[in-house]
This record gives structure tokens, C-alpha cells and sequence, in this order.
């Protein structure tokens, strides 16, 4: 199959804490198998059973992979059961891991989850920014951009959301604005620094098979306007004039996985 019409890979991360573990396994997984579209769906601080269940249920009804990193015996055991009755996929991630040291050390874990996460001033800083980054994601509140450390623009499906999400775990705090021909951009990206602003472009066959692929996905027809060509054209061609207008650096993301963008991004804003 074409790197450019690869079928999306959905992946829930499950975690009786904030399953930033989880996710970062996954994501080193993925690398591995770079290009291929991946939706990572983190699910934290699940701590009893009937949302355990509820995100096994999801998984099958998207025929998605599971990977959980739960602490709580009684979840995972519970987790085991579910995976089976529900014929998902479901990779423990600490289980065998934490037995094998309880008999190593002849000791006893201490069954609390979130013990590897340090409450000191990184870690809260990590957290605002993540939450600023769900607040302030596809332009639901134009007042973000005037408050973010960085601010990524482009057409749909250009990786906007992972980005923002990802660079939050860095402790940028990210806003992202879609570009659409027919909805004027916020004045607000004219008031900040260009430097804050990231513009993300894409291969018109790229994108092209990106949405063909999420139609599919939401169990629409591929021929939808969303998936044309010629409208794909039209809103990177709009895109690019709104780049040119902002006067910020623009990356290709065509075929890159979100670590490599973000990579260039922090590359970008260190040196300014």
C-alpha cells in the first residue's frame, strides 16, 4: 500500500495516573513504522472499573490497540477480563514488570499510581500546559494566541492538535488556529511576533490520502468536497498567502512524524 493512503492506527493509552508513560512508549513504537497515520487517545487517571469499561468498549467499537500502564491490581486483573470478553488488543505495560521486582525484593509495591510523577515546579508547569493546549485547540477562544509561547496555523489534518499536545509535554504552552478559505483569520496572529507563529504546510497527494482515510474512518463517503483535490489546492494556496502575510517560519510536514516537526519547532523558537 502507498505511504500516502496508510489506514489510520488508533491507540488508547490507559492509565490509572496521567499515563504520560503509556504515550511515550507508544509513541517510540510508532517511529518504528514512520509513515503511518497514528491517533493516539490517552485515557488518565481511570480508577474504576465501569471507565475502564467504557474505554475497552470504545476500543473495540474503533478497532483500536490498547496499551495500559495501571497499578491498581484490581484494574489490571480487571483489564485482562475486559480485553478478552471484548476481543481487544491489550498490552500491559507495568504488570509483569512490577511482579517481577515484588520477587526480586521480596517486597510488597506500594500500589499508588502517579509515584513517578515529581510534584515540583516542572511537572505543574507541564501540566498548565497541556491544559492550555486543550483550552486553546482549533481556535475555540482567539484570546489564547495573545497568551501562548507558540502558535501553529495551517489546514486541516496538518498535525496541529498532536503538535500542540506534544510541545506541551515540553512546557510550551501552544494554541492552534485552522486556516480556511471561507473563515477569516483572527486578528490576533497579526498582533504577536512572527517568531511565535508556525505555519505547517503539506504534499497536496499526502493530504489528499490523509482525509480519504479519516472519511473512512467516520464511515463517509472518501469523495466528499474534504478530500478533493482541487479544494485541498485551494486551501493550502490560502494557507501559504496567510504565512506569507504573518511572515513566520513554515514547515513541511509531509511524511514527518510529530517528534521530527516538533523537533524543528523548538530548534526555531530557542533561536530566537
Amino acid at each position: 500500500m502507498a505511504a500516502d493512503t496508510q489506514p489510520e492506527v488508533i491507540i488508547y493509552v490507559v492509565s490509572d495516573s496521567a499515563g504520560d508513560t503509556g504515550e511515550l512508549v507508544v509513541r517510540a513504537a510508532v517511529a518504528q513504522f514512520h509513515p503511518i497515520q497514528t491517533d493516539i487517545r490517552r485515557a488518565p487517571f481511570v480508577q474504576d472499573e465501569a471507565s475502564l469499561e467504557r474505554f475497552v468498549r470504545l476500543a473495540r467499537e474503533h478497532h483500536a490497540i490498547m496499551l495500559y500502564t495501571l497499578v491498581l491490581p484490581g484494574l489490571r486483573e480487571r483489564m485482562v477480563e475486559l480485553a478478552d470478553k471484548y476481543g481487544v488488543t491489550a498490552i500491559d505495560l507495568l504488570g509483569q514488570l512490577i511482579q517481577s521486582l515484588e520477587t526480586k525484593t521480596e517486597r510488597k509495591a506500594r500500589q499508588e499510581p502517579g509515584l513517578n510523577h515529581v510534584l515540583d515546579e516542572n511537572y505543574f508547569r507541564k501540566v498548565e500546559a497541556v491544559e492550555f493546549a486543550v483550552k486553546y485547540d482549533d481556535m475555540r477562544d482567539t484570546t489564547g494566541i495573545l497568551k501562548a509561547d507558540i502558535v501553529l496555523v495551517g489546514v486541516s489534518r496538518t498535525s496541529k492538535t498532536p503538535l500542540s499536545m506534544y510541545l506541551a509535554h515540553k512546557q510550551f504552552k501552544v494554541a492552534n488556529v485552522p486556516l480556511i478559505p471561507e473563515v477569516e483569520p483572527p486578528q490576533e496572529l497579526f498582533q504577536i511576533p512572527k517568531e511565535k507563529v508556525v505555519g505547517l504546510i503539506i504534499d497536496v497527494r499526502y493530504l489528499n490520502g490523509i482525509r480519504k482515510e479519516r472519511l473512512k474512518a467516520l464511515g463517509l463517503p472518501d469523495s466528499a468536497s474534504y478530500a478533493k483535490t482541487e479544494r485541498i489546492e485551494l486551501e493550502l494556496q490560502y494557507a501559504a498567502s496567510i504565512m506569507e502575510r504573518i511572515g513566520c517560519l513554515v514547515i513541511d510536514v509531509s511524511h514527518k512524524a510529530v517528534e521530527e516537526t516538533a523537533s524543528l519547532i523548538l530548534e526555531h523558537i530557542e533561536s530566537v
